[in-house]
């Protein structure tokens, strides 16, 4: 249980966290919005991972908590100030950590996908400092919104959630069993076989919360090399526009340090552990950064993956200049119109 002080931090952070869910949590498609429900529920009732919950009371506790957004006030409610001295503002997350850093604890707040504020609180794990960036890893989380990143990085600081982690690939391992498979993350658990599963999908927590640190260190430098009107851009985005944009960041920042950095290490596990989670429209736009791992991902062309990175670092720098350029040459409409000619032609 958290220190007597903390109880009202943590209630009202969760209180927070409950207002945004309210807000943007049924944004998602039905499926991904169930799936998401279903993990939530798994750590609200602090099931153990891989626990199956039991249906009727995940039906029962999704209708609960449907119901208690409706009594939310979605509309104009503020978010509550966190019972800090004399009250810290939610999105100061600065103020609240000078607080609770003598805790142990840890308290972040921002902006994700599609606008919607984050907000968790959690036991600190670990602190250091790298490339000048403050580097944060947080373990047992107490309060928690239904979207739960499992690395964050903000101004200059990095935050690794080693229980989102560890969730979020649990979900994976369950896709897989369900799909029957999925060659590039079966080779990842083969990296990190353990006799209980559980304790494999710790390990490759604790060791690949170090390639999410190095995606992370990419987005600062690619943020540094973007500057900062991306950040304008994406807030100004229409979704599918801002999906784009935020691919694009991420391609350059996987280019400029993560796979470098990977390769050079020859980080095998890590090197499947980032293709077996490049998906989406960051796999539709560098097809090129997939060849190196095919047909049998265990046998990655590192040469060829070195020279796709290097080549993809220049093409998503001038790629994101081209983008802001229409932006700044016909603001919304023609920043959208671009971010959907790139799309076709990948």
């Amino acid at each position: 249980m958290p220190h007597a002080e903390l109880a009202s931090v943590v209630d009202v952070v969760q209180r927070n966290c409950d207002l945004a869910d309210a807000r943007h949590a049924r944004e998602k498609s039905m499926c991904t919005y169930l799936l998401d429900m279903r993990e939530h529920y798994r750590w609200a009732a602090q099931l153990p991972l891989g626990a199956a919950p039991d249906r009727a009371r995940l039906s029962e506790w999704i209708a609960r908590r449907e119901r208690s957004w409706e009594l939310l006030p979605t509309a104009d409610g503020a978010f509550a100030p966190l019972p800090i001295g004399a009250g810290v503002d939610p999105f100061d997350d600065d103020a609240a950590n000078r607080h609770l850093t003598a805790y142990g604890w840890v308290y972040g707040a921002g902006v994700g996908l599609f606008g919607a504020p984050l907000f968790f609180l959690a036991e600190r794990a670990a602190e250091h400092t790298r490339d000048g960036a403050r580097v944060i890893v947080t373990d047992r989380e107490w309060a928690r919104g239904l979207a739960a990143p499992p690395a964050v990085s903000r101004r200059n600081t990095i935050i690794v959630r080693l229980d989102a982690l560890r969730r979020w690939l649990w979900t994976r391992v369950e896709a897989g069993s369900v799909r029957g498979g999925d060659s590039a993350f079966a080779a990842v658990l083969r990296a990190y076989a353990d006799a209980d599963a559980a304790a494999s999908v710790d390990r490759m927590a604790r060791s690949e919360a170090e390639t999410l640190i190095l995606h992370e260190l990419g987005e600062l430098r690619a943020g540094s090399l973007l500057g900062e009107d991306w950040e304008r851009m994406i807030a100004e985005s229409p979704r599918r526009t801002e999906l784009v944009l935020r691919a694009v960041r991420d391609l350059l920042a996987d280019c400029v340090v993560t796979l470098p950095q990977l390769l050079a290490r020859d980080a095998h596990a890590s090197l499947l552990f980032w293709y077996a989670t490049f998906d989406g429209l960051r796999r539709q736009l560098a097809p090129e950064l997939v060849r190196p791992f095919r047909p049998d991902p265990e046998r990655v062309d590192r040469a060829a993956l070195a020279d796709a990175a290097r080549a993809g670092a220049s093409r998503w720098l001038e790629c994101a200049g081209g983008l802001k350029a229409a932006w700044h040459r016909g603001g919304r409409a023609a920043l959208a119109q671009a971010a959907e000619a790139l799309c076709r032609r990948q």
